[in-house]
């Protein structure tokens, strides 16, 4: 298990097959999972490699890599009812190629999100760009707020975030000084425009290698949390948080990975319990090589790492690359790539459930199985006020070109 195994490329991760199956196979017979919307593919979108937002009427939001008018990826909404509308096509110039894992939602109902390629700069295919999409009397209009040129990182492909004060965060895995990626802040002028600033520069020593596919985690106070897919002291990722301090920012590792039976390599982002507990995912090792959950507490100023749950593979799933979400019990619901339904292997949705021992049991609650539903899960879910979670699969659906799923426990 060495350095080769975990520094394989995200891209070649995603680019997993997907395979057809007829029958779906829930470990829950009280739980539901069914189709909300079906790509076709082209006009409405392709490759769905998306994290969806909510807004506060049940519509959804988020993106497709390919497809749209121009080949260059859409921003979508789905309705509570199934309706989708492609809000805007990217043409792979200026306004940005390729949006990546979805859009961020403001108080306004704005969009934000990221795109791959696009933009201008020194990279091939352009540096990518950070987006707005404003709404206004129902009309979307879309606009670049930010250009990345190679300098300032580049290859954008992960959400961004605010903060209370309307600030927007975010990661790039590659660019920057030393070309392994950058953590940037983007800040409103006052007058309609942004102010952009790295925060910090990864080396691809201890603090990490690039930012990670997952959103950063802004907490009430302002401090960032984030994870490295690869670098740390043992080359196998990192978990890191970024404070303000006196004006400045301040880069702390709070963990690094050690590889099995430790995790390894954690794609998905960090999520936060009310007593400061943060959780997340790792796509490797764990007892099985096949990735992790896991939980950093905080005590005395010291994070201490315990692995959760190591999957086995097969029925169980494999290899997360999602971040995990909560449902008002506390459990932890996320989506592993690979395992499940043994006639497509197209991941599952799993749970985890702390005990009054204090004690976590995973469960699986529900086996994608694939076209025509769905299939292939590289990202987490958002819940609604009603206790329902929707996510998005890069494949399955009718046409098998991805579908948005509508999950009940």
């Amino acid at each position: 298990m060495g350095s080769t195994r975990v520094l394989r490329s995200a891209n070649s991760i995603l680019a997993m097959g997907a395979a057809a199956a007829l029958l779906a196979t829930a470990a829950w017979a009280a739980s539901t999972t069914k189709v909300t919307y079906s790509f076709a593919g082209n006009g409405d979108g392709e490759y769905t490699d998306t994290e969806l937002a909510a807004d506060g009427v049940g519509n959804l939001y988020g993106t497709s890599v390919q497809g749209g008018t121009f080949g260059g990826g859409t921003v979508f909404q789905v309705t509570p009812a199934g309706v989708h509308t492609v809000l805007y096509n990217f043409t792979g110039g200026a306004d940005g190629g390729e949006p990546y894992k979805g859009v961020t939602l403001d108080a306004q109902g704005n969009l934000y999100g990221t795109a791959v390629t696009g933009g201008g700069g020194s990279c091939e295919g352009g540096c990518g760009v950070v987006f707005m999409l404003a709404n206004v009397g129902g009309t979307w209009t879309q606009s670049v707020i930010h250009t990345f040129t190679g300098d300032d990182g580049s290859g954008v492909g992960s959400p961004v975030a605010f903060d209370k004060h309307g600030n927007l965060y975010g990661t790039t895995p590659t660019g920057g000084a030393n070309g392994v990626g950058v953590v940037y802040q983007l800040r409103p002028d006052g007058s309609g425009g942004w102010t952009f600033s790295v925060l910090h520069t990864f080396t691809g020593g201890v603090d990490g290698a690039g930012g990670s596919a997952g959103r950063l985690l802004v907490s009430p106070a302002g401090n960032l949390f984030g994870v490295c897919t690869v670098g740390g002291v043992n080359g196998f990722g990192t978990v890191y948080e970024i404070s303000p301090v006196n004006g400045q920012w301040q880069f702390t590792t709070l963990y690094a990975f050690k590889d099995s039976p430790d995790g390894a390599s954690p794609y998905g982002g960090l999520v936060i319990d009310k007593h400061g507990v943060l959780y997340g995912t790792t796509y490797y090792a764990g007892a099985n090589d096949l990735g992790t959950v896991y939980r950093l507490t905080h005590h005395n100023g010291v994070w201490t790492e315990r692995v959760l749950y190591s999957f086995k593979g097969g029925s169980d799933g494999a290899s997360p690359i999602s971040s995990l979400v909560s449902d008002a019990a506390g459990n932890l619901y996320g989506t592993t790539s690979d395992g499940g339904s043994a006639s497509c292997s197209c991941g599952v949705i799993f749970r985890m459930v702390r005990g009054a021992d204090g004690k976590w049991t995973e469960s699986v609650a529900y086996r994608f199985p694939g076209a025509p539903n769905p299939g292939f899960a590289y990202n987490g879910m958002v819940s609604d006020l009603a206790g329902n979670f929707y996510g998005a699969t890069v494949h399955g659906g009718s046409s098998n070109d991805g579908a948005i799923y509508k999950f009940t426990p």
